[in-house]
């Protein structure tokens, strides 16, 4: 039975192909896209190809950028002997966010995940490799997801590099700010317990 006309199943059709929309997500958004304005959606419609002819990975760090190197590879500023790795490029976006980070970073694109298919040769793990052999990085922050793919992959980078001489380190996974002992489990205990630091008095 056809509930919609063809252009509009084909645009809700779309919008359920992004992740996190159901069916009835991209019917909502379609049909708020019909109301809008129609220079609103050809700004949409124009930000979309955009963003996909002019963004790329940086040849140096494999993060999403406009500009080769990216602006984190290319600012002198930041700590050249430090590179933290991550899973995605919204990871460095969440910790640059902290303004805690001054180093480098590393985009994995992804983990790695035998059910998925998805083994160390399908990630940017050779290109770090390349990058440790310069001789000007001391230490590796390893930044993955507390996930069982997060670990495994951290485990094996760590295997990997610690042959090299270079300081390998684990973020701390801790409580969050305001959370109450009592509702945390037992990994994110262990975690906060391992990641202690001295207090100054």
């Amino acid at each position: 039975m056809i509930y919609f006309a063809d252009p509009l199943a084909k645009l809700i059709n779309e919008l359920n192909k992004l992740p996190g929309i159901g069916p009835k997500t991209a019917q909502r958004l379609a049909f708020h896209l019909l109301n809008s304005p129609k220079e609103e959606v050809i700004s949409l419609a124009n930000a979309l190809i955009e963003a996909k002819e002019k963004i790329s990975y940086c040849s140096i760090c494999s993060n999403l950028t406009d500009m080769d190197p990216c602006w984190i590879c290319r600012d002198e500023t930041r700590d050249q002997s430090i590179i933290c790795v991550v899973e995605e490029a919204r990871d460095v976006v969440a910790l640059e966010k902290t303004r805690e980070y001054k180093g480098l970073y590393h985009v994995l694109h992804g983990t790695i995940s035998p059910v998925d298919g998805i083994g160390p040769e399908d990630l940017k793990i050779k290109e770090l490799l390349d990058r440790l052999r310069s001789g000007k990085v001391k230490e590796l922050v390893l930044a993955t997801n507390l996930s069982i793919e997060g670990e495994a992959t951290a485990m094996y980078l760590a295997k990997l590099v610690k042959p090299l001489g270079i300081k390998v380190t684990r973020i701390a996974y801790g409580l969050p700010v305001g959370g109450d002992l009592e509702y945390a489990d037992e990994v994110t205990l262990g975690r906060a317990l391992e990641g202690r630091r001295e207090i100054e008095g």
